[in-house]
């Protein structure tokens, strides 16, 4: 018998599966598609030669990462590529704020009014981050906070919705950089919390840069797949799991899929019938006959460019996608251009280009019209450096990836309670009523992002219930 399977290849299952491994137990994972990776894929989706990202590009948060900065990736093959600038918001008059590695550099660019609240607002935290980042990516109660006076100092700056922490800046500029970083995960910029999704992706990019992994995300997947081999667990993919029966016998099963498939696999019935779903994305890969034409000379060298012209602009974007049920006329753009970091991920003097904008879950219409004509607000010429394009609604992302239900790539709405309390108000949310079965995804604590951490956290729940039967 096993003592742990891992149901999924996503980085949060190979974390945990790495996790337990690392500890002395036996680890199988099962994927269902042809190879590892869940969001964190390679793949030619358009022309030969050109490698998209499908889902995730640029990782803040995977650099940063305690779980990951804990293993030895880089001897799998993760080699983290830092651009110039880890990202960009341009303007319509050519413009751009940035978010630089350098806080003096960012503040800078909002301009003399929101340089010092800009400064003071992130430089207390910044020397003490690594501590910061591990109690808040660690909660809930998996491990005692090693600096709570910091973290209580983070909590009053962040729990506030984002649009309270903004009123200390004066100028659009700051606002709207600000508003795209709370944006990333799709929560509505007034909602519980936002401050803090805010301040930590600024954090996490002053302290490490927003990079790209060498040769696209997929290398995060295979060197976890990868360590993990090494340790003596095993991974098989092409391989569907419908109920608990089409497993091997094992101690814990560890399930790195969204609620609603844990509980139908798991036989858990209603158990996660409240959990809340959030708007899903429209997504464009692009294979591009040179780099985008954007204006802001800022956005040409930015690993990750966000678009949109105001903070009012993408506050509007989020309430259509998320609370009005309809698609943006003008969407809030996130986009990465691997190529000025990484060129071999297209052929020679071409570009890849990865985009996407919000609209409500299970939305089927096609938003790529509304999406260039927003690019070409800021990088005339956009088009006619398309060579090819590969797109994606909510139906086609959840049907390459059972975990984006509706299209929701953060597999669970960033909203309320669940911005912490996710999947149930639970001290142990790792947990489920079956007291051999747990949940490791996105879905669970510190939430979405390629980190590992939900992997992490919940192998240490799981380790705990298996030591406890040795005892």
């Amino acid at each position: 018998m096993l003592d742990a399977v891992v149901v999924g290849a996503g980085p949060n299952g190979l974390t945990a599966a790495v996790e337990l491994a690392r500890r002395g137990f036996s680890v199988a994972v099962f994927e269902a598609r042809d190879s590892v990776g869940g969001g964190a894929r390679t793949e030619e989706l358009t022309l030969p030669g050109f490698r998209h990202d499908p889902c995730s590009a640029a990782h803040p948060l995977g650099i940063n990462s305690p779980a990951f900065r804990a293993l030895p990736l880089e001897r799998y093959g993760l080699e983290w590529l830092q651009p110039e600038l880890p990202m960009a918001h341009p303007f319509t008059d050519g413009t751009a704020a940035v978010l630089s590695r350098s806080v003096a550099e960012t503040a800078a660019s909002f301009g003399a009014r929101d340089a010092g609240p800009y400064r003071r607002l992130v430089e207390p935290f910044l020397p003490k981050w690594d501590t910061l980042a591990r109690d808040f990516m660690s909660l809930p109660l998996t491990a005692l906070p090693r600096d709570p006076v910091t973290l209580a100092r983070f909590g009053l700056v962040g729990m506030p919705p984002s649009t309270w922490l903004m009123r200390r800046f004066r100028d659009e500029r700051a606002k709207a950089l600000f508003s795209g970083l709370v944006a990333h995960v799709m929560a509505p910029l007034s909602g519980f919390a936002t401050g803090a999704i805010g301040l930590v992706f600024a954090l996490a990019a002053h302290a490490r840069g927003w990079p790209v992994a060498r040769g696209g995300s997929q290398s995060i997947s295979d060197a976890l797949a990868a360590y993990l081999k090494d340790l003596g667990g095993t991974v098989h993919t092409d391989y569907e799991v419908k109920r608990l029966d089409d497993l091997p016998p094992a101690r814990a099963y560890v399930f790195d899929t969204s609620p609603t498939a844990l509980a139908r696999i798991a036989g858990l019935g209603s158990y996660y019938d409240g959990y809340r779903y959030g708007p899903g994305v429209f997504k464009v890969d692009y294979a591009l006959d040179g780099p985008v034409p954007w204006t802001a000379p800022e956005a040409r060298v930015a690993g990750t460019v966000q678009i949109g012209a105001s903070s009012a602009e993408i506050g509007t974007a989020l309430r259509a996608a998320s609370r009005e049920g309809r698609a943006p006329d003008k969407p809030f753009m996130i986009t990465v251009q691997p190529g000025v970091v990484d060129p071999d991920r297209a052929p020679e003097g071409k570009q890849v280009f990865w985009a996407y904008g919000h609209v409500p879950s299970g939305w089927d219409g096609d938003l790529t019209d509304a999406l260039e004509r927003q690019l070409e607000r800021f990088a005339p010429g956009f088009r006619d450096r398309v060579l090819a394009r590969a797109t994606a609604g909510p139906p086609e992302l959840a049907a390459r990836n059972a975990n984006y239900v509706g299209g929701d790539i953060g597999a669970g709405a960033v909203t309320g309670l669940q911005i912490l309390l996710r999947p149930k108000l639970s001290l142990s949310p790792y947990g489920t009523p079956h007291p051999a079965v747990f949940i490791c995804s996105s879905a669970t604590p510190p939430g979405p992002g390629v980190h590992g951490m939900s992997g992490h956290n919940a192998a240490k729940a799981v380790w705990r219930r298996l030591r406890q039967q040795q005892a």
